[in-house]
Parts: structure tokens; C-alpha cells; sequence
């Protein structure tokens, strides 16, 4: 075919040559060409995770952590005392990147009295990664009921807790209130339990003698409260009780520090007793009346952190 040596290394530095010229080029392409089209793509379009992994964010998922760039749980088990006087609280330090994660949500998604379910299922009912039991507005007919931005009932009884979409929260009296007007300012939800623990960073009251619907609640009790630190960061508390050598509960004062010694400026009682439940990651935090997981009371509704998954 060739007629001597020297066409044969001819045809070799052609080759050569245009092998090292496609070469070049697909180079020249994968380093301008392709990373200005990456470069370009819209914000808009970039999907979550990816902009979590473009910031390099530590991501932390456990029994008692979630940490992801967007939201951050961080729960805590709090022992204290001893034998008949040992107190056991479950603390949750939830700061969420915006308000939307934040939700609430009825048993059974229908509202109405007596319409009750395990916290824990409500939260699997509506994909939450962290739950805490509301007010078990089923239980009465009255008092200022908003939830999710929607208006549920309209009769004024107590001090409700407030929570706006710009993230804050607040305390107001029912009866004074205009409900209407309040949603469109941005509020969100509307608890109607009590009372008041912590407002403006000091505590309510003295809660010497506490009647809830004419329930005496200050003695040692479980309890559930919410407290306000800064716009989209919470603390959610759930103390157990009713159990020696467990959790005895707390009185509405020691609560309240819990709150106070953690900077809440603003903090609520929520249903207590044998509601109080805490819910994460598909599990019961708390451990109801020191029962060892195998009580657990129907409640009308909760309040949770949605999962972003």
C-alpha cells in the first residue's frame, strides 16, 4: 500500500495531528463553552439540594438532630433532681429559614369537637418531621381558632398565641382583638389554651393559682409550651410528669423559666397532661405519663415543622 518507510510516517503525523486538534477542542469546549451554559442556568431552576451542596452546608439528620441549611432542630433531654423530685423535659430549638415549614394541622384533616387522633399519627398523616400537640380546641367551643391562615371559629374566651408570616409572635387578648383584621396583617395561626408565660422577655405572672376552664393546672404537671426567640426561630417544650423516680411535671412558674432561662421573649402554655407529646423523625420523643411508650392520648391538633423531602 505505501511504497516506503517514509509515507508510512507521513500518514503517522497526520493522524497525529488531527487527533491532537479533536483533542484540543473538546478540551477548549469542556472548559469555556459548558461551564458559561452551568453558569447561566437561572436560580429559579436550581433544585434545593443542589444549592445546599453548592454552600457546603454540614448536613445533620439523627433521632435528635436535623440540620440542613434550611431548617435546623436541635433536641435536648433535660434530667434534674432526684427520686420523687426528678423533672424530664425534651427541649427542641427550631430555626427554620422562613415561616413556611412551619403548619399546623387538625386530626383526622377535619375540624370540629371531638374529632381526635394520636398526635405521633397526625404527624405521620402529614409528613412532619417535628410535632408537638396543640390546644385540643375540640374540647370547647369557644375561643379565636386560625389556622394555616384559614378562620375556623370566632368566639372570644382568653389570651390566644399568635403567629404572623413574617415569622413573629405574639400574645393578645381575644376579646379586644379584631380577628379579621389581625389576618390580613399576616396572621397565620391562633392557639387558644394558656396562659401566658413569658411576654416582652419577662415572665406573665407569678402563677400563684391557675384555672383553666375551671381545671386548677399549676400544680406538677407534663406540659407543652412553644416560646418565640426571633423571627422563624422557636423553642418547643415537652415536659413529662405524673411518674416518680421519672418526671414529677412542673408547676406553670418552673415552666415558665424554662423559657425565660433560654431567652424566649414571648412563650404559651398549650395542652398539658396526659397530651403533652413531642414527635420526631417518626418517633415518640417524650415518654407520656412515664408509660413507656404505650400511652399515648387522642388530640384534636398539632403544631409541626414540615419535612422539606
Amino acid at each position: 500500500m505505501f511504497k516506503n518507510k517514509k509515507d508510512v510516517k507521513l500518514l503517522i503525523v497526520i493522524i497525529s495531528f488531527f487527533v491532537l486538534i479533536l483533542v484540543g477542542y473538546k478540551l477548549y469546549k469542556h472548559l469555556f463553552t459548558e461551564q458559561v451554559f452551568v453558569a447561566n442556568i437561572p436560580k429559579a431552576v436550581v433544585p434545593v439540594s443542589a444549592i445546599t451542596k453548592s454552600t457546603n452546608v454540614h448536613f445533620v439528620f439523627d433521632n435528635w438532630n436535623y440540620i440542613n441549611g434550611i431548617i435546623s432542630i436541635k433536641i435536648q433531654k433535660v434530667q434534674k433532681g432526684t427520686g420523687s423530685n426528678q423533672i424530664t423535659l425534651y427541649v427542641a430549638n427550631v430555626a427554620l429559614s422562613n415561616i413556611n415549614y412551619l403548619h399546623t394541622a387538625f386530626a383526622k384533616n377535619e375540624f370540629g369537637l371531638h374529632i381526635t387522633q394520636q398526635a405521633s399519627q397526625i404527624a405521620k398523616n402529614n409528613n412532619a418531621l417535628l410535632a408537638i400537640n396543640g390546644d385540643y380546641y375540640g374540647y370547647r367551643n369557644d375561643g379565636i381558632i386560625v389556622r394555616n391562615g384559614v378562620l375556623y371559629r370566632d368566639n372570644p374566651a382568653r389570651n390566644m398565641l399568635a403567629l404572623f408570616k413574617n415569622g413573629s409572635m405574639s400574645v393578645l387578648n381575644e376579646k379586644t382583638v379584631n380577628v379579621k383584621g389581625l389576618m390580613s396583617k399576616g396572621l397565620l395561626d391562633s392557639f387558644s389554651f394558656g396562659p401566658a408565660l413569658v411576654i416582652n422577655g419577662k415572665a406573665a405572672n407569678t402563677f400563684s393559682s391557675v384555672y383553666m376552664d375551671n381545671w386548677f393546672i399549676q400544680g406538677d404537671e407534663p406540659r407543652t409550651g412553644v416560646g418565640f426567640l426571633s423571627p422563624d426561630h422557636f423553642i418547643f417544650i415537652v415536659v413529662d410528669g405524673r411518674k416518680n423516680n421519672y418526671s414529677r411535671g412542673e408547676t406553670l412558674a418552673e415552666f415558665t423559666k424554662e423559657f425565660l432561662s433560654r431567652g424566649c421573649k414571648i412563650a404559651y402554655n398549650l395542652d398539658g397532661g396526659g397530651s403533652s407529646t413531642m414527635y420526631f423523625n417518626g418517633r415518640l420523643v417524650n415518654n407520656p405519663l412515664g408509660k413507656n411508650g404505650t400511652y399515648e392520648r387522642n388530640v384534636s391538633d398539632i403544631l409541626y415543622i414540615s419535612n422539606p423531602n
